[in-house]
């Protein structure tokens, strides 16, 4: 088993209910400074605001774009995610249009997932984009050629769950994703990760990132048991 010395380092600080008020937010920033997590992941509605709280600060800031059911236009998508990087978002998690890629539509698709990396990639080539698969509402053989939809249309990761539909992440998945995108992609976990655990176990079966709202009762795990 990989041994994590920083497991901070991995993780998406998340917060993504509808119901999150700006003390939250704040909050959440604040954590992201104190555990030195990669990032805090927020609804857009936030970005500008915690682009003001973490500007001294290594976090970065993390967005979702088309969420929770990918089911925009690619147009909305792109002026989202454009939006958001005027705001000072440094990564996008966008959801793949699941409709369309369980109908065969699979060019729809890809430009989709294009179309937003490229609108983006414009302002910078260091800004990320992780496409959120939902892999709960997906086969096996849809899992397989979603991956190799994202990497072709220049995505830089792959992400199992919004968090908000039926099911997250499973080692399963993360095995499966890993296996197709190898080490040209990344691979986030999302969606039920809550213990130290289970957040090492996604790592060990390929995940990159562990995208979370449990961050800090993983970090105090992980610190309490002497790793």
């Amino acid at each position: 088993m990989k041994r994590i010395e920083n497991i901070s380092s991995y993780i998406d600080h998340t917060l993504l209910k509808p119901d999150a008020t700006q003390e939250d937010i704040f909050k959440l920033c604040r954590e992201a400074i104190d555990y030195h997590f990669a990032a805090v992941c927020v609804n857009p509605y936030w970005v500008s605001r915690c682009t003001d709280w973490l500007k001294d600060s290594h976090a970065k800031i993390c967005t979702v774009i088309g969420f929770p059911l990918g089911a925009n236009t690619t147009a909305v998508k792109v002026a989202e995610a454009r939006q958001a990087v005027e705001d000072g978002a440094h990564e996008i998690d966008m959801v793949i249009n699941i409709g369309a890629l369980k109908s065969g539509s699979l060019i729809d698709v890809e430009t989709d997932i294009k179309a937003v990396t490229e609108s983006v990639k414009k302002y910078t080539k260091d800004i990320l984009v992780k496409v959120i698969l939902e892999t709960c509402l997906l086969t096996h053989d849809e899992k397989v050629i979603a991956c190799k939809l994202s990497e072709k249309a220049g995505a830089d990761f792959v992400k199992t769950s919004t968090g908000f539909s039926t099911g997250g992440a499973t080692l399963e998945d993360i095995h499966l994703m890993k296996q197709h995108v190898g080490n040209r992609l990344g691979v986030k976990a999302s969606g039920g990760i809550r213990d130290y655990e289970t957040a090492i176990a996604m790592i060990n079966a390929g995940a990159t990132r562990i995208g979370t709202s449990s961050g800090v009762k993983i970090v105090r795990d992980q610190k309490n048991r002497g790793e």
